[in-house]
């Protein structure tokens, strides 16, 4: 009975600890909430709404017709309508559409003729999912009369992958993982360094001496700075020499796009660091974060087929637009001018959260 007694005492402690600790309490109810949502809203094979432009330089009502029928499938969303094949790789290569749709002057007779492409898709083949879906509109029965009178819609609608016509996966799926990677790290090891100091004592060291908030939080984050385009050189060197991952863009804008996103990381850990009491709990809010950049962002499933709100959560998270720069200039070579809004989000990001845990930063040990 004493030893009843004892282990109903221990378990009592421990749930009064739980109940006191509200992040952690809020983690074993919000976690699994989240994950099923996150899960059941980012894993979609289903892609639809693609981001897509038009080139019509055939002006028939029979290609009107056509592009009509095309937006009718809701696989594509046409988004921009332009004059030329030349307008639609400069958009795929900035990333802004993930098709695009080329019609012939001569599409009215191509059409009827079954052994000439009526229609070009011009996909974005760095992501295999696309290129994918692409394939399957090819088999879609298109029903205006001059397509149905040949047969197959097939026959008319070509394909041409872009950035990665072999579909090898390691070439969306590394550049993607820069992103992951270093969201991982360097938050975990900024989400740290406030808590770390205070646990063991150092924090009231720091008390005692003239150095601002400020300072301490750009002392914080230079070292992981060098830390984290270290880390880059590794991804990209395996990436190279094991996956013959290409980086066909400018390698000073690569290491800029990272410089920028690995400041945003360590200044979402520094806040984070302010905001918990112990490493626990900021190991906690990292993972918190982590899930959703994972299932968010783009480095799984295709950003256009997530739901509006998912896309909404995804705009916020700093490894969405990483994810778009390093595609963009290793696979696309794109350069950082042309991507410049998700250079700007990264710098925005950055500077409001290295501002927001400055703020909360008290050099005081409660």
């Amino acid at each position: 009975m004493k030893s009843l007694s004892r282990l109903f005492a221990i378990v009592s402690k421990e749930v009064r600890q739980l109940s006191r600790d509200r992040l952690t309490f809020g983690m074993i109810v919000g976690l699994p909430i989240i994950q099923i949502l996150l899960f059941g809203y980012a894993i979609n094979t289903d892609v639809r709404n693609l981001k897509t432009a038009i080139a019509n330089t055939a002006g028939s009502h029979l290609s009107r017709q056509f592009v009509a029928e095309l937006g009718q499938t809701q696989v594509v969303d046409i988004v921009a309508v332009v004059t030329s094949a030349d307008d639609l790789e400069h958009l795929l290569r900035r990333g802004d559409i993930s098709i695009g749709v080329y019609i012939p002057p001569d599409f009215d007779r191509r059409t009827v003729d079954s052994t000439r492409g009526a229609v070009q898709l011009l996909v974005d083949g760095s992501d295999p999912t696309i290129l994918g879906v692409a394939n399957q509109l090819r088999e879609m029965p298109l029903h205006f009369d001059a397509i149905s009178r040949t047969g197959s819609s097939a026959r008319n609608i070509e394909v041409r992958a872009y950035y990665n016509p072999e579909r090898r996966t390691p070439v969306n799926i590394v550049p993607g993982l820069m992103g992951i990677i270093l969201t991982m790290t360097m938050m975990l090891f900024t989400a740290v360094a406030i808590v770390r100091e205070r646990e063991r004592g150092n924090l009231e060291l720091l008390i005692n001496t003239p150095v601002s908030s400020a300072e301490l939080m750009i002392g914080k984050v230079i070292p992981y700075i060098v830390i984290g385009l270290i880390q880059l050189a590794l991804i990209l060197g395996v990436g190279s020499l094991l996956f013959d991952v290409p980086v066909r863009g400018s390698i000073l804008d690569l290491y800029m796009a990272a410089a920028l996103f690995i400041g945003a990381n360590l200044g979402l850990g520094l806040f984070i660091s302010t905001a918990v009491k112990t490493q626990f709990q900021a190991m906690q809010m990292t993972v918190f974060i982590l899930l959703p950049s994972i299932l968010l962002s783009g480095f799984m499933f295709p950003f256009d087929g997530m739901p509006r709100l998912a896309q909404w959560i995804g705009e916020i998270l700093p490894t969405t637009h990483f994810i778009r720069l390093t595609r963009g200039i290793m696979l696309r070579d794109a350069g950082i001018g042309e991507l410049w809004p998700e250079a700007l989000h990264l710098a925005v990001f950055t500077a409001v959260a290295m501002t927001a845990a400055a703020a909360r930063f008290t050099k005081r040990l409660d």
